[in-house]
């Protein structure tokens, strides 16, 4: 199963600037990025969404977005015009968080086990294990090298992709509607999820009171 995994990814993968990192090498950013967004949920004095912004600017920091965008859009990101491509990787970094953000949320004490780097020149693999009560779950993160520092452009959970379950996905969109299509597709989702947020959280302040009261 991916899904369960994917609680994870944004996790293990994120930075945060408030304290000093070392992202010199994969398997540090790895290492320090777990404990800094594991603080952020376990900070009982943020509220849920400060807590969430907080988590978004870590995921924004740890991702190449970028390259992550070129890799799914594949042979279109050639096709498509610089504001396209502009306008993809800024919608595809929202997707992303929105798709997550629940199940970042829902992350518990699961133990991670380190196991391997694999450096490349400027490319790497960071080989993880997910070790939850019942299981253990290989999850490889992709990383890039920009100007000294690591960061994330794909993560492979039990040997699927991510890069490739959105590539084959948003290929079959732009194939039927176009880039335009495809943008607008992606901004449906977002507001879809943003949405679904807000209704939880009403959900859950509506809870509040009542226990409150």
């Amino acid at each position: 199963m991916i899904v369960r995994p994917l609680i994870f990814i944004m996790i293990l993968m994120t930075s945060s600037n408030l304290i000093a990192a070392d992202f010199s090498t994969p398997m540090g950013r790895v290492k320090d990025s777990v404990g800094r967004v594991i603080t952020i949920l376990k900070d009982k004095s943020l509220d849920r969404e400060t807590s969430w912004q907080q988590i978004a600017a870590v995921i924004d920091d740890g991702f190449d977005f970028r390259s992550m965008s070129q890799s799914v859009l594949a042979t279109n990101w050639k096709k498509a015009s610089a504001e396209e491509r502009s306008r993809f990787t800024e919608f595809f970094s929202q997707y992303i968080e929105e798709t997550y953000r629940s199940r970042i949320e829902a992350y518990t004490d699961e133990e991670i086990i380190y196991k391997d780097e694999v450096i490349r020149g400027k490319k790497a693999i960071v080989e993880t294990v997910i070790k939850t009560s019942s299981t253990e779950i290989p999850v490889n993160y992709k990383l890039k090298n920009n100007d000294g520092e690591w960061f994330a452009y794909d993560v492979i959970v039990e040997g699927i992709s991510l890069v490739n379950n959105y590539r084959n996905t948003f290929a079959v969109i732009v194939k039927n509607e176009g880039m335009d299509g495809l943008l607008s597709d992606i901004q449906r989702r977002i507001d879809r999820y943003k949405a679904a947020q807000l209704e939880e959280d009403a959900e859950a302040d509506a809870e509040e009171v009542m226990t409150d009261s």
